[in-house]
């Protein structure tokens, strides 16, 4: 992982752990990491308050910006559950490694318990995540060149997974269109 276009991107649903894991596995791999959601609450203040004062279009819109900021920067990159949506993003994918975070729900429950999640607001926040899940899966799973899944063990365990397989899985070349 030597050059900006070289990053290795984590994508999953929310709970997964991508934040988490993504930071140590940056350490581990000696690499910068970006975290779409953090760059968005750095520079425009909380997602709970900018889906309330300003709705998800905008969120989205803001959160296209942060994918394309830390693609280009190439790292360890964790992208917001919902940023593999835009149909941008998951073109500017193909040039990347991807990996997908899973989680079981049974697991996640703990993870989001008290979230201020703006897509989990409501009566039933895990019927809410399961019904995300349930709808994003097929892109995650299209978008990914390996999968990982967060629901056991230490998560170092899945850290040392996802640095070994970065060193193993040669990079991704992309070519020119004649």
């Amino acid at each position: 992982m030597t050059s900006p276009s070289d990053a290795v991107v984590l994508i999953g649903p929310m709970g997964a752990g991508k934040t988490s894991i993504g930071k140590k596995a940056a350490r581990a791999l000696g690499v910068p990491f970006f975290d779409t959601d953090i760059a968005i609450v750095r520079d425009h203040g909380p997602i709970e308050q900018l889906f309330a004062d300003q709705g998800e279009d905008h969120f989205r819109a803001l959160e296209r910006k942060a994918v394309v900021q830390g693609l280009s920067r190439g790292g360890i990159v964790s992208l917001g559950g919902g940023a593999v949506l835009h149909p941008d993003t998951q073109a500017d994918l193909a040039a990347h490694r991807v990996i997908l975070l899973t989680v079981a729900p049974k697991v996640v429950a703990g993870r989001v318990r008290d979230s201020n999640r703006p897509l989990l607001q409501g009566e039933d926040a895990m019927a809410r995540w399961h019904a995300i899940l349930e709808e994003r899966m097929p892109l995650y799973r299209s978008l990914a060149d390996a999968t990982f899944d967060t629901s056991s063990g230490p998560l170092q365990h899945v850290v040392d997974a996802i640095v070994d397989w970065v060193r193993d899985e040669p990079r991704h070349t992309v070519s020119e269109e004649a």
